[in-house]
């Protein structure tokens, strides 16, 4: 299982831990600071992302997930002290929508899986967050401050992370180019397009998404937004209205 994970590094103390040989190649950030660090996201729990981790941070660590999906919160487990948003309290406490069957189907699709894995010992992750977070706050880690930023519309209780100073901003699934997920009953079309408008004001510099391709330059945040705000003005920013194709994304709706 040594070769799951692949090991990226942004800048002196900031790390992207990938998962490359599942078909949604989810990507993880550690965000070491000065006093304690920040996990974005703990992947898809097939492989112990703690062990990685621990070679590459040396003071507390943090979870936090962008959101509460399973491909998002399963290494939770190996972090006691973890932080979620308080819409998606419901979904760490036996209330998310899919069945452990369906999750299963999806933790060996298209997937490379380690010699020896059983998918039948799979668990989405449950658990109470050491804090619950809403819009806005700040996680201070000593010489790097993380705002929360509250962009509903792929899930409830979707984070984005912004850190202002290196003009970071981590999106979880809000953006990446693949195709974005709006169609689960879940999900809200219309605050999609409010979350992108928001993100899309902001100054990045550069946008590290949680699945796909790395490759991802900041125009993408209001080349999305324009594109969800023609939809809507062509009364097509609703459930059930199709999938739309924008070149190097897309959105099912």
């Amino acid at each position: 299982m040594h070769d799951w994970f692949t090991i990226d590094r942004i800048d002196a103390d900031t790390y992207i831990i990938s998962e490359y040989r599942h078909w949604e190649e989810t990507h993880c950030y550690l965000l070491n600071g000065s006093e304690r660090s920040l996990l974005i996201d703990t992947g898809l729990g097939i492989c112990n992302i703690h062990d990685e981790v621990k070679k590459l941070a040396d003071k507390p660590i943090t979870a936090i997930a962008t959101h509460i999906h399973w491909d998002h919160v399963g290494g939770h487990k190996y972090f006691p002290d973890f932080y979620a948003h308080k819409d998606e309290l419901n979904w760490l406490s036996g209330e998310f929508p899919l069945t452990m069957e369906q999750i299963k189907d999806m933790v060996v699709d298209r997937c490379d899986l380690p010699e020896g894995y059983d998918v039948n010992r799979y668990e989405f992750f449950q658990g109470t967050p050491t804090k619950v977070l809403q819009d806005c706050e700040v996680i201070d880690l000593g010489n790097r401050r993380i705002q929360i930023l509250h962009t509903p519309g792929h899930s409830p209780g979707h984070m984005c992370f912004w850190e202002e100073q290196r003009g970071y901003i981590f999106t979880g699934d809000l953006v990446y180019k693949d195709t974005l997920f709006a169609y689960y009953p879940s999900t809200d079309p219309k605050a999609y397009l409010v979350s992108l408008e928001r993100i899309s004001a902001l100054p990045v510099k550069r946008v590290f998404p949680a699945h796909h391709t790395l490759d991802i330059q900041p125009e993408i945040l209001s080349r999305m937004r324009d594109a969800f705000r023609n939809l809507q003005a062509g009364g097509q920013l609703h459930h059930g209205s199709g999938t739309f194709d924008f070149g190097d994304w897309a959105v099912w709706l």
